[in-house]
């Protein structure tokens, strides 16, 4: 598929913190309409140097990605862990030795012939929003509270102000004996007029589900005044850095007729915790309660089952087969009869 972007766009905020530790690549000024991938870092509060680290995967990641294009321009899932490594690397060799190593999460889409890849690592956040119809993918966050959330200890109201709401069970750090590796996922379901967003946890505090839905569904919005809408829910109130890009998918053509029939590989939704708000009218068609808090597996994507027209005319060749093997065993036996 060919997948064409309008001009992406982007803020960053150093909100009430002493420090901005966020990263985005490519940069705000030097982001057009023709680049592929995005890249959203966020280094480790309370960390030395967490602005270092997500700096330094930022452009390792960049730089890999500008550099080394993906066979038959397919991103895989081989790929990106090249880049993935590379990036380790880079973050190793800005290793100060410190006791408490600095760190960074990572968010990152790659737009290529197949669909896109999504990879992140902690819990700054990825999603690919449909207007009129809701969230198409939102990433699982590897954080201590979606685990809690996952095994049924604590309610999704009580993970609003759990206290420890920021610890991450992953995060990219130097010279570690084992490295973080990414959550990825291939994303095929992609329409015109879809948004992808990534956002790191700051944006988070302020920002619902319900709300960015809401916000990118508004026709009467361009895809600027929506990012502005965006920026304003955590304007001045936000303690954490918040950084968010948006990517407005403009249009999506298949290039093998084939391809639009390949439902096995299409991701539908891989949410943890999934808000919606629904009309009475797409409360009964779809039957979902408003504002039902929905918690779903991670672990695999929902995909679509088709039935493959080749197996039936397998399954009916062998029937006949079999009737004719009767058909001639019976012929045999009365021929013996006769004989005798």
């Amino acid at each position: 598929m060919k997948i064409s972007i309008r001009q992406p766009l982007s803020y960053t905020h150093q909100g009430k913190k002493d420090n901005q530790e966020d990263r985005i690549y490519p940069s705000v000024t030097d982001v057009t309409s023709r680049n592929r991938f995005f890249i959203l870092c966020d280094g480790m509060g309370g960390h030395e140097n967490g602005e270092v680290a997500s700096s330094t995967v930022c452009e390792a990641l960049g730089d890999f990605f500008t550099t080394c294009q993906p066979e038959d321009g397919i991103a895989t899932e081989e790929f990106f862990n090249q880049a993935l490594s590379s990036a380790y690397d880079a973050l190793d060799k800005k290793d100060t030795g410190a006791l408490r190593k600095m760190g960074t999460t990572l968010a990152c889409i790659y737009l290529h012939r197949k669909g896109c890849l999504a990879a992140h690592i902690g819990d700054s956040r990825i999603y690919q929003i449909r207007p009129g119809k809701g969230l198409i993918y939102q990433s699982s966050d590897h954080s201590l509270v979606n685990e809690l959330l996952k095994i049924g200890e604590i309610t999704p109201e009580e993970a609003q102000n759990y206290p420890q709401k920021n610890v991450i069970t992953r995060a990219m750090q130097p010279n570690q004996e084992r490295r973080c590796k990414a959550e990825i996922h291939q994303l095929t379901d992609i329409q015109s007029g879809d948004y992808f967003f990534l956002c790191c946890d700051g944006v988070l505090e302020q920002l619902t589900n319900d709300k960015l839905y809401s916000i990118l569904s508004d026709k009467n919005r361009s895809d600027k005044e929506k990012l502005n809408a965006i920026e304003a829910v955590g304007k001045d109130v936000t303690k954490d850095n918040y950084t968010a890009y948006l990517i407005p998918v403009d249009k999506v053509i298949l290039e093998d007729p084939e391809e639009k029939e390949d439902d096995e590989n299409v991701v539908i939704a891989t949410m943890d915790v999934v808000i919606t708000t629904t009309t009475e009218e797409d409360q009964k068609e779809h039957e979902e309660p408003q504002n039902k808090v929905e918690l779903l597996p991670s672990s695999s994507p929902v995909k679509h089952k088709r039935t493959n027209k080749w197996k039936i005319g397998i399954g009916i060749g062998i029937v006949l087969i079999i009737l004719i093997l009767l058909a001639v065993l019976w012929l045999v036996i009365n021929t013996f009869q006769v004989v005798q």
